[in-house]
């Protein structure tokens, strides 16, 4: 009786007969009525109504979560939830983290594109500029990156890959790494590195020679024994400068030092105290010689 006067309606219907009931308990004198039996019988009726009404809201609810359900279901197997997502670093360096835990660091001027959820037998990306990958470990769905003409698979493993002008630099930190061109793979395994040029069909596999490829993730330029224009190259991509060698004798002449984070003036500073050469400006170009 108590759970069935909960209900607000039944609650009211339930006043108006008692009101009802009172009002006649007046007539009692005259009636010939025994209400406490009526009283019995009244109650009798109330309570079967009760579980009638309880289970007829019950089978509505069931109703009403099956169907709810059912279109839930239909809306998540036959709704393609996927969509490709960019990430494009203009003036500064950024992180990502796939949608399969991978981490990826994209140098400036460079973008990644990728599913907001691999599908399929592949962990697909594609790549433009240059990025540093931490691929999360998955035999059984490899990990591929294409970039120009270039497709790179792993199943979990860290590497850089770098393209400019055409040319593809993948360099390998852990794991082993395939790098297939033209029908053609190459593996490489830690501190091996692989240059794959736009209009030359072998693949230069070699040993890592410096750790220059690291600078937009440490803020370090580490040189052991690196030929001078190698060392240009990655000022001027750091600084976004303009430096040439003026004399060509000079591209070869190697440096074994560090830089860490240092302005491009204090660079120049030492590069022309440790190799003897001049530094000259001539507007937005500097010159080597």
């Amino acid at each position: 009786m108590k759970q069935w006067l909960t209900d607000d309606a039944n609650l009211a219907y339930y006043k108006q007969l008692q009101k009802i009931w009172d009002d006649s308990r007046q007539l009692a004198l005259t009636s010939t009525v025994d209400e406490n039996r009526a009283w019995q019988k009244f109650r009798q009726r109330i309570h079967p109504t009760s579980r009638r009404m309880s289970f007829g809201w019950m089978r509505i609810a069931a109703s009403v979560i099956i169907i709810v359900g059912l279109g839930l279901l239909a809306y998540s197997l036959f709704t393609d939830h996927t969509k490709t997502m960019t990430v494009a670093a203009q003036k500064t360096v950024l992180n990502d983290t796939l949608p399969d835990g991978s981490v990826v660091t994209v140098n400036k001027g460079s973008s990644i594109s990728y599913l907001s959820k691999f599908k399929g037998e592949t962990r697909q990306v594609a790549l433009r500029g240059e990025a540093f990958f931490t691929v999360t470990p998955n035999k059984k769905k490899p990990f591929v990156i294409s970039v120009n003409d270039v497709q790179i698979t792993v199943v979990g493993t860290s590497f850089n890959v770098k393209t400019i002008n055409g040319n593809t630099e993948v360099v390998v930190e852990t794991g082993i790494v395939k790098v297939t061109r033209a029908g053609k793979t190459v593996e490489l395994k830690a501190n091996e590195e692989v240059i794959a040029g736009p209009n030359d069909s072998a693949m230069r596999k070699e040993k890592v020679s410096d750790q220059l490829y690291k600078y937009y993730r440490t803020k370090e330029f580490v040189c052991d024994d690196t030929p001078l224009w190698k060392l240009v190259e990655v000022i001027n991509e750091a600084y976004n400068s303009h430096i040439v060698i003026g004399n060509p004798a000079l591209k070869d002449m190697s440096m074994t030092t560090t830089f860490n984070n240092e302005s491009l003036e204090q660079v120049l500073n030492v590069i022309s105290l440790t190799l003897n050469i001049q530094v000259i400006k001539e507007g937005d170009t500097i010159i080597l010689q």
